[in-house]
């Protein structure tokens, strides 16, 4: 059923049609990996999938920088993609990156080469929203039993993500700083092996499982499966020595360990069917794989194909639909929150009412709409910590927060309309945004300041007509006379918009008629 944010005035996303080509990009730390696929008769078929290893991370030092190679295999992947998605709408691309570019001390810097690259704009995910996305791809890739519980993990160049969900929703969703060529790098740093060695870093690794490893094990679940190159090529090692039909179990792993240990050093690594390609990063993969199976007490992994690609896929036909994850997010927090409800939709029509009038002249669009609505939604989140300063306190929840469905870059824009949606409008607050959202937010922010200052009363009393006009760095705000004259203090917050708009780079003019 959909969520009552579903419901609302705001424009939907433009729903996918029969026959629509659509495509998904995942940016890892190890492979980007593309998937197409073509909307056919209410399901996706596959048409095509890229991968190429860029091994991201490896170009990572400890102060977030990015190494010149490394960047430069990602920015020659992202051209190729780019050019195989040449006559695929960009409404139906969705390109996100993951564990290394969040890590990154400038991400901008590098995601402005990688979307010309791409010729797209590219989003940042947190780990738990990677969590998401990742189980959504392995459910609808293998449909869980009804009622059954499950747990997925993904083992990545740069991090592990740890599910357990039911049916197509996640219950449980956790992300560690634990992947394949990170653990690498980290316990193995000279490509030297040994037992010891290995028995320390598994010390190590299983300690920081423990954080969530009892609530884990306490759910329980009935089906485990792995999802990732790690768990094939794992699970392909468990084939060629006859030790199971590529299922992972914990039998199995430590005849791989042994083996794997059997050389001097990673270069030597003699494990069969191990292709050459992965044989650098295998380790911190076994690794990460034997400390989940001792923290959480697995007896049997199963390999999953699908992965988070597939899941973006599903994501977005979901935000063309009545199942918007962000919706259901949106509808969480103002519960969470105790926001005054029937005063935000107040204040969200009226946004939408002045977005309706500005939305031509300004290029703004129905993604502009749906995030005005939310923010609109949203403005009063930080009233339950204190009424002084409560815009600055929203905003920080909202940057800071896992928000299912948001991309990093979304909860930015969000956390700024929320900032700046009343007094003075600090210099530092769009900072965090690339330049190509900046225009659009301003401009956004602009609408909401109006929409909350007309409801500043909190009554029900109905708005007369308005006319909104907009210009390239400017807005005319048309009022009633004997309306306006009845509310001495709205017409003082009206007139104090001439000096605190500007802050938004435009210049603001109330008329009374």
């Amino acid at each position: 059923m959909p969520s009552p944010l579903a419901m609302r005035s705001a424009p939907a996303l433009p729903q996918v049609q029969d026959g629509d080509a659509m495509a998904a990009i995942d940016l890892g730390s190890n492979s980007f990996h593309m998937i197409l696929a073509q909307h056919t008769l209410g399901q996706l078929r596959v048409v095509d999938r890229l991968r190429e290893t860029v091994r991201l991370a490896d170009g990572l030092d400890g102060h977030g920088g990015l190494a010149a190679p490394a960047r430069q295999r990602a920015l020659d992947c992202l051209a190729r993609f780019g050019q195989r998605l040449r006559g695929v709408s960009r409404l139906h691309v969705r390109a996100l990156a993951t564990n290394t570019v969040r890590r990154l001390r400038q991400p901008q810097a590098f995601l402005a080469a990688a979307e010309a690259a791409l010729g797209h704009p590219i989003e940042v995910v947190s780990g738990r929203e990677e969590a998401r996305l990742i189980y959504l791809g392995v459910a609808h890739a293998q449909p869980p039993k009804p009622g059954q519980l499950r747990l997925v993990i993904d083992i990545g160049g740069g991090s592990t993500e740890f599910i357990i969900g039911r049916g197509f929703d996640p219950v449980e969703r956790e992300s560690l700083q634990a992947g394949c060529i990170a653990s690498t790098r980290r316990f193995f740093p000279s490509g030297r092996l040994s037992k010891k060695k290995w028995k320390d870093a598994l010390t190590e690794i299983s300690a920081e499982f423990q954080q969530f490893a009892g609530v884990y094990r306490a759910l329980g679940w009935q089906e485990a499966l792995g999802s990732s190159g790690t768990h094939k090529s794992i699970g392909e090692i468990c084939a060629a020595m006859k030790l199971t039909k590529g299922a992972i179990t914990a039998e199995a792993l430590p005849l791989v360990r042994d083996r794997l240990l059997q050389a001097s050093s990673i270069d030597r690594i003699d494990l069969p069917g191990l292709s050459g390609e992965r044989r650098p990063i295998i380790a911190g993969g076994l690794l990460v794989l034997e400390a989940a199976f001792q923290a959480l007490g697995l007896q049997k992994l199963l390999v999953s194909k699908a992965a988070m690609r597939e899941g973006i896929l599903y994501d977005m036909l979901g935000r063309g639909g009545d199942n918007d994850p962000r919706d259901a997010s949106v509808q969480s927090l103002t519960s969470r929150y105790g926001i005054d409800e029937v005063q935000v939709a107040r204040v969200e029509r009226t946004a939408l009412r002045l977005f309706a009038q500005a939305a031509q002249d300004w290029a703004l669009d129905d993604d502009d709409a749906r995030m005005l609505g939310w923010a609109a939604h949203l403005h009063e989140l930080g009233l339950t910590l204190a009424h002084s300063h409560y815009h600055v306190h929203g905003a920080y929840i909202l940057e800071h927060s896992d928000i299912a469905g948001f991309s990093r870059q979304e909860q930015q824009v969000l956390a700024a309309l929320v900032r700046t949606h009343r007094r003075s409008v600090p210099r530092a607050a769009f900072d965090a945004l690339p330049d190509r959202l900046l225009l659009s937010a301003r401009r956004k922010a602009a609408l909401l300041r109006l929409a909350v200052l007309l409801h500043r009363a909190h009554d029900d009393d109905p708005i007369p007509m308005l006319e909104l006009t907009a210009t390239e760095d400017g807005l005319r705000l048309v009022v009633q006379r004997a309306w306006i004259e009845a509310r001495p203090l709205l017409r003082a917050d009206l007139l104090g918009e001439k000096e605190n708009m500007p802050g938004l780079g435009i210049e603001f003019e109330p008329m009374v008629v």
